[in-house]
C-alpha cells in the first residue's frame, strides 16, 4: 500500500474500531483488567461508620482528632502488544490476510486502552525484535500503532515468541497486559509463555486461516512456496488421503498449542481472518468477567 491508502485504512480502522470500543468493548476491558493495587489518596475526619483500622494513628495524635486513611484503586495499566509480522503472516484464503486481522484487534486493545486511560505500547517481531514503540497515552499514539501494523516492512520471515515474550519481560517494569497475536507457528516458547504469564496477564490471541486446518477437496494442483524458510511442494487436492494428511498434521499442531497455553495458565482467543475478528474477543471477555464472578 502507498502512502494514501495506508492512511485511508487506518481512518477506516479508527471509525470501525472507535464505534465498537465506544458500544461494547470498552466496558469489558475495564472490568476484567485491573488496576496494580491501592494506592494512598488522602486522610479525612472520621465519621460514624468507617473501619477503625484505617484510623491514621500520628495525624489523630497531632489533630486530638479521628482522622482516617482514605485510599483508591490504582487503575492505570500498561497494556503491550506482541505482533508478529513475520512471512506467514501475509496469508489468507479469504477478503483479510492474517496481518489485517492482527491490525484490526490491535487497535481495538488500543483504543480500550485509550478510553481507560491505560498506556499501550506495541512490539513487532519476526524472528528478531524488529519495532518497539514505548507506552504511551493518547489518540494520535494509538493510530501510530496501526500505521505501523498497516505500513511495517518485516527486515526477517521467521518467527520466534520466545524472543518476543522475553523482550517484553525485560521492557515491562510493572504487572501489565501483554496481547499476544500470532499464528503461534513458532520453535519451543512454553517457559517464556510460563514466565510471563507469572509476571503479567496474558493473553495470546490465535489467528488461524482455515485452509490452515483444512483442505478443500479440488481437482487442483496446490504449488506451495516456503514462507518462513521451509521447503516447497506440490500436492494434489483431489487427494483424500493428502487432505486427511494435512488435517491430522494441523490438528496435532494445534493441540500441542493448547497444551503450552494451559501450562502457562494462559486463556485464548482464536480468530479466523475471514470472518469479523470481534465478536470473538467480546466473547472471550465476557466469559471472562463471568468467571471472574466466581472467584
Amino acid at each position: 500500500m502507498n502512502t494514501a491508502e495506508i492512511l485511508k485504512k487506518v481512518r477506516q480502522i479508527e471509525i470501525k474500531t472507535g464505534r465498537l470500543v465506544s458500544e461494547t468493548f470498552a466496558g469489558q476491558y475495564q472490568s476484567v483488567f485491573k488496576g496494580r493495587g491501592i494506592e494512598f489518596s488522602e486522610v479525612r475526619e472520621y465519621v460514624p461508620g468507617d473501619d477503625i483500622r484505617s484510623i491514621d494513628w500520628n495525624v489523630t495524635a497531632r489533630t486530638s482528632k479521628p482522622f482516617v486513611k482514605r485510599h483508591i484503586e490504582e487503575r492505570e495499566l500498561t497494556l503491550m502488544i506482541l505482533c508478529d509480522i513475520s512471512a506467514s503472516q501475509s496469508f489468507g484464503s479469504g477478503a483479510k490476510t492474517k496481518s489485517e486481522a492482527a491490525a484490526e484487534l490491535a487497535a481495538m486493545f488500543a483504543f480500550s486502552a485509550l478510553k481507560n486511560s491505560d498506556k499501550t505500547g506495541l512490539l513487532l517481531f519476526t524472528d528478531k525484535a524488529e519495532l518497539y514503540i514505548p507506552p504511551r497515552k493518547g489518540k494520535n499514539h494509538s493510530l501510530r500503532i496501526i500505521r505501523e501494523l498497516l505500513a511495517y516492512t518485516p527486515k526477517n520471515r521467521g518467527t520466534n515468541i520466545a524472543l518476543a515474550l522475553s523482550t517484553a519481560n525485560r521492557l515491562m517494569k510493572h504487572r501489565g497486559i501483554v496481547i499476544l497475536i500470532s499464528d503461534f507457528n513458532a520453535p519451543d516458547y512454553s517457559l517464556e509463555a510460563r514466565l510471563t504469564a507469572r509476571r503479567h496477564d496474558l493473553i495470546p490471541v490465535v489467528i488461524t486461516d482455515r485452509f490452515e486446518r483444512a483442505l478443500p477437496p479440488a481437482r487442483a494442483l496446490l504449488v506451495s512456496e516456503p514462507l518462513e524458510g521451509g521447503l516447497s511442494f506440490t500436492a494434489d487436492l483431489s487427494s483424500p488421503a493428502f487432505r486427511q494428511a494435512y488435517e491430522t498434521d494441523a490438528a496435532t499442531r494445534r493441540a500441542k498449542l493448547e497444551n503450552v497455553l494451559r501450562s502457562a495458565g494462559a486463556d485464548w482467543i482464536d480468530i479466523d481472518p475471514a470472518l469479523p475478528v470481534y465478536g470473538p474477543v467480546v466473547k472471550f471477555f465476557r466469559q471472562r468477567r463471568k468467571n471472574l464472578r466466581l472467584l
